[in-house]
């Protein structure tokens, strides 16, 4: 009997280094996966792709366009609020600039990091003959 159990405490352990070896495998394959979804340019993992917002505009790259239908993702960190009736507009800023965003979360403090999805707008604002418009964004 013990010949038996040695046997089979062999045979699980074999099985479970198998298995370890598998789930290994699998993690190299996946990381090798990550680091040729790259644009050609390098074969490195690049972080930047990794992270929360891959998909995020530049605050620069808003651009005015009148009945834009575009949705776009932004992120950055909240630099002012504006309370208006039932809703909050919020001022975010990333390293690109700055764009007004009108929402319905109020939970949002200044200095916070923030991620929104919405449609660009723009309002007009004709004043004395100028013109004093202003991009935003609101969230849907």
């Amino acid at each position: 009997m013990p010949k038996l159990s040695h046997s089979l405490a062999f045979m699980k352990q074999a099985q479970l280094s198998a298995f370890s070896l598998f789930h290994q495998g699998l993690v190299i394959l996946l990381v090798m996966g990550l680091c040729s979804c790259g644009n050609g340019k390098s074969t490195e993992l690049n972080l930047n792709n990794l992270r929360i917002g891959a998909n995020v505009t530049p605050i620069r790259e808003i651009k005015p366009v009148p009945d834009n239908k575009t949705t776009v993702y932004i992120q950055g960190k909240v630099e002012k609020q504006a309370p208006l009736v039932k809703q909050q507009a919020y001022q975010i800023a990333d390293s690109t600039g700055k764009i007004w965003v009108v929402t319905n979360q109020t939970n949002l403090q200044v200095g916070q990091d923030a991620v929104f999805k919405g449609k660009i707008r723009y309002k007009s604002i004709p004043l004395a003959g100028q013109e004093y418009g202003e991009v935003y964004l609101e969230e849907e």
